[in-house]
């Protein structure tokens, strides 16, 4: 699964800490705004490179699967959402995250059709972006 990590600046987190005891929610709404944004370009990207080729055999449950949790505080205090699939894959004894796993990286015979690097260096800023007006509109 990919990871992204974001510092933020002190005198921001200074500035979210005044929200009192809204400042869950609101941290939880911004990472959603950002979670659906890097969902859906993951999803657009995975099918962009799933069902090409002649034999290819695909059946959308991949795409179906991927979904984002909600927001959740780990062990330290740092806040995050993840983006990935959904288990179990129906009628078949392969993971959706090994499916997913050798499209990104390929395998023996099968050349990679990355799709989730790419989703996350295209859509970086449009997430920033989007979680940074979501505080925005909160703090004022």
């Amino acid at each position: 699964m990919a990871t992204a990590q974001m510092k933020m600046p002190d005198e921001f987190l200074n500035r979210l800490s005044k929200l009192g005891e809204r400042t869950d929610d609101v941290i939880r709404g911004a990472l959603k705004v950002g979670g659906e944004i890097a969902a859906n370009e993951v999803r657009a990207n995975l099918k962009a490179v799933v069902g090409k080729g002649k034999d290819s055999k695909a059946t959308g449950e991949l795409a179906g699967a991927l979904g984002v949790t909600k927001a959740r505080q780990g062990r330290n205090g740092d806040w995050g959402v993840k983006i990935g699939f959904a288990e179990p894959r129906k009628g078949q004894g392969r993971s959706n995250a090994l499916i997913a796993n050798v499209l990104e990286h390929g395998r023996h015979g099968q050349p990679p059709r990355p799709f989730l690097t790419p989703a996350k260096t295209k859509c970086r800023k449009r997430v920033i972006d989007a979680m940074k007006s979501h505080l925005e509109r909160e703090l004022k």
